[in-house]
């Protein structure tokens, strides 16, 4: 009896751990196989060839600061590097479709950190991402900092819609690119998400 009784809690035991798991989502993996960590530096590369290299930060149009997150115009560059913050800080990976804080890890002559945020821009009629943004603070007034990465078909992609407010109205979309006057910058809802893919710095 008391072995049966034992069986029956071991088995509800791993049903409830695998139903955890599930809910948290899938370890999103770099280039290697290996999932990706917190607070570890990772570049931004796309999966497909000849379409420009990783992200970093540059100026647009009239404005100077705070940057805007821009692709590399050739596939050979790397960019800068990036690390991530979950929203639920006790999570040591990076979890597929959960909130995450994306920050580049490099100095810049503004002020403004390097924080990405989703701003519109009213020269393009869409939003941008840029930086700026604050780390943490998971609610209303961070709304804009959070992206996630989803799985698309085999490879992912960058995703804005936050769940971060139950109560706010929020904007969703996939993370592209829109060239204008040869700059390659990051907007929400291009023609296509770009495919993305994660290497260790």
């Amino acid at each position: 009896m008391k072995s049966s009784y034992l069986s029956l809690c071991l088995i509800l035991l791993s049903i409830s751990a695998n139903a955890l798991a599930a809910d948290e989502g899938a370890a999103v993996v770099d280039i290697y196989g290996n999932p990706v960590q917190a607070g570890v530096e990772y570049y931004i590369l796309p999966v497909i060839r000849g379409r420009g290299g990783g992200l970093t930060l540059a100026s647009t149009g009239n404005k100077t600061c705070p940057l805007d997150v821009v692709q590399e115009p050739q596939e050979v560059d790397n960019g800068l590097p990036l690390t991530f913050r979950p929203a639920n800080s006790s999570q040591g990976v990076v979890r597929v479709s959960a909130d995450q804080n994306i920050r580049f890890f490099a100095v810049s002559v503004c002020i403004q950190s390097t924080m990405w945020t989703l701003q519109f821009n009213d020269s393009i009629s869409n939003y941008i991402v840029t930086t700026g943004g604050v780390e943490g603070n998971y609610g209303r007034e961070t709304v804009q900092n959070w992206f996630r990465i989803d799985e698309f078909d085999s490879d992912y992609k960058i995703v804005h819609c936050p769940g971060v407010c139950d109560t706010c109205r929020v904007v969703c979309g996939d993370v592209d690119v829109l060239v204008q006057d040869g700059i390659r910058r990051l907007v929400l809802n291009g023609d296509g998400p770009l495919k993305v893919m994660l290497k260790k710095a």
